[in-house]
């Protein structure tokens, strides 16, 4: 008997992973077009993409909000850091350097 609860559990648990992963990439396509404004203003102002203090104050930022939202900082810090990484490839891919 505990077995078919158990795995009725990890099925609605997948099925709320899943809709938390569809939100998150909604939220990444947001991300992605506001990247686009950036660079269009990097692009006339002649700004590089990598600016590492912003680079730390998005991250300290992250560590914030997992912290306050009980998510581990690491784990925040991990993800944002690709993040940024990805996309500082992509500014520069799109400004052209």
């Amino acid at each position: 008997m505990a077995v078919s609860t158990d795995r009725e559990f990890l099925t609605e648990a997948r099925a709320d992973i899943d809709a938390i992963d569809a939100e998150l990439v909604k939220l990444l396509a947001k991300r992605v077009a506001v990247v686009d404004r950036v660079i269009a203003i990097k692009a006339e102002q002649g700004i590089p993409a990598l600016l590492p203090e912003r680079v730390e104050e998005v991250v300290a930022h992250a560590r914030q909000e997992a912290e306050a939202n009980g998510a581990p900082p690491d784990l925040a810090e991990i993800l944002y850091r690709a993040l940024i990484a990805w996309t500082v490839e992509y500014e520069e891919r799109t400004l052209g350097r």
